[in-house]
């Protein structure tokens, strides 16, 4: 019987917690799933169990989340601190090649380490991914910036009663904002729940909070809606004057790339209700000056198009009345499309 094993791999940057298949052939093809904001590689655990023997999953915590060690995020950097993370891990489990698969913020993370390390990748997987240019403070599908400084974008957008609710361990769904809530309202389409809930909820809530963690510190603009980004924590390594693949195209070798998203995504999306600009047209944050909203699905598909037409295999599957965890919500259709990405 097929069961689940975690650990924790000492690398030459930090400790980092895995999940893997006891028994799954050490020789067998990698297959690495990286988790994204807010979560932890319980995300994964029921999509591990799914693939064939031929393969070797393994889901690993990111920097401050699950159980891998808290390390503070330089955000100046990008995500390149997780995405070097990740490669001091494949290198202490001795694998020089593996297909890597990133949900939301996980996908910038396999992004930036395909982007770094082509080489290594034998094909990528992005699942309702972080825009290639960043999370807010963005405008048509090249990225434009809406202001030099990022305004709308990094760790002063986000919630203060969530990142309370978080630190405070909150477990219950009285609150419009605790985790449960935004787990059953914003992760999944309506009215799904999991049989798994409690679980995703404990995941959420190993997310260490503070100014280098979630959401990371913030400066004050001058431009709407008056925050800008800092240079430590999560939402900060997303932001895009610090995160920015504009240039996957010219990467040898280029590596087969499957985009999977639910069509119902309201995190990830054109009309995202966590990014300010939207929110501010709809009234619901205030002084709204006419910034448009960030095309984030438009933006992905910019860059892949761009991919593509450079040589690079690409195929984008969207799924109907799926959220932004679409791998949980329509396991089958996510599976049928990751098995032939990671046999072709």
């Amino acid at each position: 019987m097929t069961s689940l094993h975690t650990r924790r791999v000492p690398t030459d940057r930090l400790t980092q917690q895995i999940t893997e298949l006891t028994g799954a052939p050490s020789d067998g093809e990698a297959v690495v799933f990286v988790h994204g904001n807010v979560s932890s590689s319980v995300f994964w655990h029921s999509t591990l169990t799914t693939l064939p023997d031929r393969y070797r999953p393994l889901a690993v915590d990111l920097r401050g989340f699950g159980g891998t060690d808290p390390l503070p995020v330089d955000a100046t950097r990008g995500v390149r601190d997780y995405a070097d993370d990740l490669g001091a891990l494949l290198d202490a489990l001795d694998i020089e090649r593996a297909h890597l698969v990133g949900w939301s913020m996980g996908g910038g993370v396999v992004l930036q380490y395909l982007r770094d390390n082509p080489t290594r990748v034998g094909s990528l997987t992005l699942v309702n991914p972080v825009s290639p240019y960043g999370f807010g403070g963005t405008r048509e599908a090249d990225g434009t910036l809406n202001s030099p400084d990022g305004a709308g974008s990094g760790g002063g957008t986000a919630n203060d009663a969530f990142v309370r609710h978080l630190a405070e361990g909150d477990r219950g769904e009285d609150s419009p904002v605790s985790p449960r809530t935004v787990l059953t309202a914003c992760y999944v389409k309506p009215p799904l729940r999991f049989e798994q809930e409690d679980a995703y909820v404990e995941a959420m809530l190993t997310t260490r909070t503070g100014d280098d963690h979630y959401p990371g510190d913030s400066t004050v603009s001058t431009t709407w809606p008056g925050v800008a980004p800092g240079t430590r924590g999560v939402l900060n390594c997303l932001a895009p004057t610090h995160f920015r693949i504009d240039d996957l195209h010219l990467i040898e070798p280029k590596p087969p790339v499957l985009w999977v998203r639910g069509e119902d995504d309201v995190i990830v999306s054109d009309t995202s209700m966590f990014d300010l600009a939207h929110l501010g047209s709809i009234d619901v944050v205030p002084g709204w000056d006419g910034t448009p909203a960030q095309p984030m699905i438009a933006q992905t598909r910019h860059v892949l198009d761009q991919y593509a037409a450079a040589g690079g295999r690409v195929r984008e599957v969207a799924v109907a009345d799926a959220g932004h965890a679409v791998h949980l919500e329509r396991p089958e259709e996510f599976g049928k499309a990751l098995l032939e990405v990671l046999s072709a």
